[in-house]
């Protein structure tokens, strides 16, 4: 993208001017923050996209959706990866660490999969992060019946339904709220809770209760 600067009849480009700043030992007042992204490039072939936005599910367990996010707090960074029945919207399982490495989502997936009841062999949706393509998230994924799917490369609408997630975690639980003095290990504590909370106790307006009551009422859930 080409980007011109206007000023009292003069035109100058951006590349100009970054140019001339550096020549001059100038360096911009502020950087731009990256967002943290997982993915590192291809690994490997990518299985298909099998969902194809329609995140629909008419059962529990038929299909699951995955992502990571950070949370950048004044201690430090914070990982969450949930997975999400899309059924109704249940936070299956989910992990939180400092680093956001093949344990986090490795074992986030072992414990939803710990949750099956036989027979249950959901389709786990995700990105195309590097998490998911690694041989011990293939393992887990046969070894349980699960059918990977994947979005396209670098398409945020083809997994939706997880960023909508933690769109709204972010919006109730972390953004506006100030987490200075807080430790790493108390923000770890208070997101779990929120987690717990979300699926136990948060009213979806759907049902008039929380997720998890509506699944003990339907007798989904001992």
């Amino acid at each position: 993208m080409h980007l011109e600067l206007r000023s009292a009849g003069i035109v100058v480009s951006a590349k100009r001017v970054m140019r001339l700043m550096t020549a001059h030992g100038l360096v911009p007042l502020s950087e731009s923050v990256k967002r943290y992204s997982s993915y590192k490039g291809e690994i490997g072939g990518a299985p298909a996209n099998l969902v194809n936005r329609d995140f629909h599910a008419a059962n529990p367990n038929r299909l699951w959706v995955t992502d990571i996010t950070e949370f950048r707090i004044p201690a430090g960074k914070v990982y969450l990866s949930p997975v999400i029945d899309r059924h109704d919207g249940m936070p299956v399982a989910w992990t939180i660490g400092t680093s956001p490495n093949a344990a986090l989502a490795n074992g986030m997936l072992e414990s939803a999969c710990a949750t099956l009841r036989p027979g249950e062999t959901p389709i786990i949706h995700s990105d195309r992060g590097c998490h998911y393509r690694w041989d011990e998230w293939i393992r887990i994924c046969k070894s349980h019946g699960l059918t990977r799917s994947m979005s396209a490369k670098g398409c945020s609408p083809d997994n939706a339904a997880a960023e909508g997630f933690l769109g709204r975690l972010k919006q109730e639980f972390f953004h506006k709220r100030s987490f200075q003095g807080v430790s790493i290990d108390e923000f770890i504590t208070l997101l779990d809770e929120y987690m717990v909370w979300y699926r136990d106790k948060r009213i979806k307006l759907e049902y008039g209760m929380s997720i998890m009551d509506k699944r003990i009422q339907l007798g989904l859930v001992a």
